[in-house]
């Protein structure tokens, strides 16, 4: 049950409904148009795939506009709440019941006057908007019905504000909190307090963003002679220009400026009239929620914004498998296959005067051919120092450019997938290696064993024809068996020249086979550990590039 309140001073009257008796009032809820609604889903993806990679205090402001935005969509979309705020001796109270058209919000002399918020509300509903200021019930005022006045302002919620620049540190806290939560702020501004630094540096200029939910009103005329209200208005208007705040003149969006004097009425008339309409078009709500997104978006410029092209280029990919065919010594690995071929060539296709000499050799060197134990472990750490360059070398380009966040996640994927990998690049390099045992042996060895062989038995023809001859056996004849030894001592290393000839191209082939093998395992390595993890996190950081162009609504 309401009870009426008569003030004696002004002899006005005004409600102060009980909220605790009151009928409760259906209350339609706020919603937001499509393009808010998707920059603030964008808003609420980005700040979920940044989690694990910014810290809180870089989300926290993203995070409280989310958290505003859903606790003022579920609260009345009929009503439009504006909070009155102004310095010390503005006239802000003055003004606040001069809307109201009665005298609700104490006046005087004596400073601080307001000491707590006070809310006025010319509809019903807007009990859950008022409690969510934090303003208790003894503090909340409902003006007498006056016609067209109230009707003018209908679904508006006034708040007026303890002074910015009060002594009191609790004052001051009021009116932080309140003006993160209000829809829109009337400022106020006296003609000897209009430049205050305070005013610009810590409200104005940050609030550059929500000029299209901003009134400046220039109080206080009735003091100033003849054109000085014009002249202190456009200075106003200068200061508000290099604040960044954008003025609603032409028919443009923005801050609206007017000159008035609560206590003369003069102008009081045009203010009302121009909050009505705004009122009216009830757009302030997500005009609002915009503004606090943007500046999020702006806040958040820093960690997400780059000008350059990032992300792994081909070339970048291709020299990493270098460095890492390196490591593991693929070109070598190929040498030595193309050898090993080579010498399997010559011993199927050399003499046997020539085999027999190398089988000497090859186990006269048996012993001694075997490098020290030393060599082997510094051929080891240059393998590792050199896969721990191409890591480095990778995640630098692939970390170039980007954010610093997201540049040090790609650095540390980098790092933790290269744990482990020179041991894996060993082992792959012995099974990808050059291949245990002999080379395979091509179709004409056979042939080049037999002539080879054909050769050896000539020479043992002829020499045996030879000894027969010395020894009487057979008749005197020197050419045919000379004949045959020449033609078995000249021909066997003709046929081994001729083998090794023919023998390059596939040794090469095979060398180059070998080489390839080890460089694709070496590739496919690296990439399943290094470069796989570096991708995702540049994808990451693609999607949520993709996820902040939508909240910046590029």
């Amino acid at each position: 049950m309401a009870r009426r309140v008569d003030e004696t001073t002004g002899g006005e009257r005004y409600h102060a409904p009980d909220s605790r008796s009151a009928a409760p009032t259906a209350v339609t809820p706020l919603v937001y148009d499509g393009v808010l609604r998707s920059r603030l889903e964008a808003l609420r993806e980005l700040v979920g795939l940044s989690r694990t990679r910014l810290d809180s205090r870089t989300l926290a402001g993203a995070g409280r506009v989310l958290d505003e935005a859903s606790a003022r969509r579920r609260l009345s979309g009929q009503h439009t709440v504006v909070a009155i705020a102004g310095a010390t001796g503005s006239g802000k109270s003055q003004l606040f019941n001069a809307l109201a058209g009665v005298t609700i919000s104490e006046t005087g002399v004596r400073r601080p006057t307001t000491a707590a918020p006070i809310a006025c509300s010319w509809s019903d509903g807007a009990a859950s908007l008022i409690e969510r200021l934090g303003i208790p019930p003894r503090l909340r005022r409902r003006p007498l019905p006056t016609g067209d006045a109230e009707s003018q302002l209908r679904g508006l919620v006034l708040i007026d504000l303890p002074d910015h620049d009060s002594a009191a540190v609790q004052h001051r806290e009021h009116v932080d909190r309140i003006l993160g939560l209000v829809d829109a702020v009337i400022w106020v501004v006296d003609p000897e307090k209009y430049a205050d630094a305070v005013l610009h540096e810590r409200y104005l200029r940050p609030m550059a963003a929500h000029a299209e939910v901003m009134f400046v009103v220039l109080n206080q005329i009735d003091r100033l002679p003849g054109e000085a209200a014009e002249q202190v208005l456009d200075d106003l208007r200068r200061l508000l220009d290099e604040d960044g705040i954008a003025l609603g003149e032409y028919g443009e969006p923005g801050t609206t400026v007017l000159a008035l004097s609560a206590l003369t009425g003069d102008g009081v008339g045009e203010l009302r009239e121009a909050l009505g309409q705004f009122v009216a078009e009830r757009g302030a709500p997500g005009r609002r929620i915009s503004a606090d997104v943007d500046i999020a978006a702006a806040r958040l410029w820093p960690v997400y914004a780059t000008q350059r092209r990032t992300g792994l280029s081909e070339q970048a990919r291709e020299e990493f498998a270098d460095r890492l065919a390196d490591a593991v010594g693929a070109t070598a690995a190929g040498e030595a296959a193309e050898r090993a071929w080579l010498r399997n060539a010559n011993r199927a296709c050399g003499t046997p005067w020539l085999r027999l000499w190398r089988w000497y050799q090859d186990r006269g060197e048996a012993t001694t051919g075997r490098l020290p134990s030393r060599t082997q472990a510094d051929e080891e750490a240059t393998a590792r120092q050199r896969v721990e360059q191409a890591v480095r070398t990778v995640a630098d380009r692939a970390s170039a450019g980007l954010p610093a966040p997201w540049a040090q996640a790609v650095r540390e994927a980098a790092v933790r997938g290269s744990q482990g990998l020179p041991e894996a690049l060993d082992e792959l390099s012995v099974r990808a290696g050059v291949p245990a045992g002999r080379p395979p042996r091509p179709g004409w060895w056979p042939v080049a064993v037999l002539s080879q062989a054909s050769m050896t038995i000539l020479q043992f023809l002829g020499g045996l024809w030879l000894l027969g001859q010395i020894v009487g056996v057979m008749a005197p004849n020197l050419g045919v068996p000379v004949l045959l030894m020449v033609i078995g001592i000249v021909g066997g290393p003709l046929i081994e020249w001729s083998c090794r000839m023919a023998a390059r191209g596939p040794a090469r082939r095979y060398g180059l086979e070998a080489e390839r093998r080890l460089r694709e395992a070496a590739a496919g390595c690296g990439r399943a550990r290094v470069l796989d993890p570096v991708a995702a996190e540049l994808l990451r950081y693609r999607e949520v590039r993709e996820q902040y162009g939508r909240v910046v609504g590029a």
